[in-house]
């Protein structure tokens, strides 16, 4: 069986949870990152081909791409490494994927667009948990209610916890604002500036705060609804802390404390073990609301966050692969229908009513 893609940062906690699961998809990849050793190590492990390439080694990074007719890029923190991979796709004419949930990214490839049109290759990020389950509400909300022009969007992680990579990208954004989208701008706002009571479950409401989540892009994309707030649970200290960052955020964003979590972080964390994942559910709400204050809402039930990031990503891979792409930058829901997300295990709640 020929190699099908190449899994970039092959060595990562969700890189891994992908390889475990791609011969269910009757996928093979050749893993890629920039440490030969571990990387060596892990195609030894699963009897895969494997190639060494640093994302800051244009000349390395394009030789890994030969022959390849789509990367899964799941090296973070995607805001550094998502560029120098675009590129080197537009120059070798191969499909970009990243499993990013962070707004600049998706920015950022919406403005590479016309070139990746040229090119004739796809380039779309957010195939995981970020964000499709996000975008295939957006997406249903709007085809119930055409004329909406507010959204909010939600979701909460029952029972899971986070990676290394996740939680490393959390620090590179300490020190940095909130944010939200007015009248079609993306709008700088103090964190956790807005508190939400979500009904993610029928007679059960959690607490949630807005954050930057990538849909303030990508439901806009997939949408047009100009006003968004995308927002996350937490408990009552994880908002305070949000909220004790606005005023401390030249501290947090400081070299000295981001290399110390950073250290402290790679020293502790993993990721959710098999069991966490298996008992775990992500939930994500949604409403549409329009000019007249007609308003409809939504419920969805998926799969643990990493698990669901695992089994979407090889899913868009697959459909890629089969020749189901479009040119230019494209957003999952966008291109692939509200239902995608259900290809991954995720089930509609209380369906939407006006």
């Amino acid at each position: 069986m020929n190699p099908d893609f190449l899994l970039y940062g092959a060595n990562g906690y969700t890189a891994r949870l992908i390889i475990e699961q791609a011969a269910r998809y009757g996928l093979k990849p050749i893993l890629a990152g920039r440490n030969a050793e571990k990387i060596a190590e892990l195609a030894r492990q699963y009897a895969l081909e494997y190639r060494i390439a640093d994302l800051a080694n244009a000349a390395t990074l394009d030789a890994a791409l030969v022959g390849v007719p789509v990367v899964l890029h799941c090296a973070g923190p995607f805001s550094k490494t998502a560029l120098p991979m675009q590129q080197a796709c537009l120059r070798t004419q191969t499909h970009y994927l990243d499993i990013t949930g962070e707004v600049a990214v998706f920015e950022q490839g919406k403005a590479l667009h016309q070139q990746a049109v040229e090119r004739q290759i796809m380039l779309m990020s957010g195939v995981g948990f970020d964000v499709v389950p996000t975008d295939c509400m957006a997406l249903h909300l709007k085809n119930k209610l055409p004329d909406a022009t507010h959204l909010q969007l939600a979701f909460a992680n029952n029972g899971g916890s986070v990676s290394r990579g996740t939680a490393l990208t959390a620090v590179e954004n300490l020190g940095t604002d909130g944010l939200i989208r007015q009248n079609g701008q993306l709008k700088a706002v103090p964190n956790a500036y807005k508190t939400l009571e979500v009904p993610f479950e029928l007679g059960r409401k959690h607490v949630c705060a807005t954050i930057p989540w990538g849909d303030l892009s990508t439901a806009y994309t997939t949408t047009a609804i100009p006003n968004i707030e995308t927002y996350m649970a937490m408990t009552p200290g994880m908002i305070r802390g949000l909220r004790l960052g606005n005023t401390l955020g030249w501290l947090l964003g400081s070299k000295p404390v981001r290399t110390f979590l950073q250290k402290r972080i790679e020293k502790r964390l993993t990721g959710p073990d098999a069991g966490v994942r298996s008992r775990a559910r992500s939930l994500v709400w949604g409403r549409a609301e329009n000019k007249t204050g007609q308003s409809v809402e939504a419920r969805l039930v998926c799969p643990e966050g990493y698990t669901l990031t695992a089994t979407m990503a090889l899913i868009i891979t697959q459909k890629v692969l089969n020749g189901n792409w479009q040119p230019g930058y494209q957003t999952p829901a966008g291109l692939y229908g509200e239902g995608l997300v259900l290809e991954g295990g995720g089930e509609w709640g209380n369906r939407s009513a006006k």
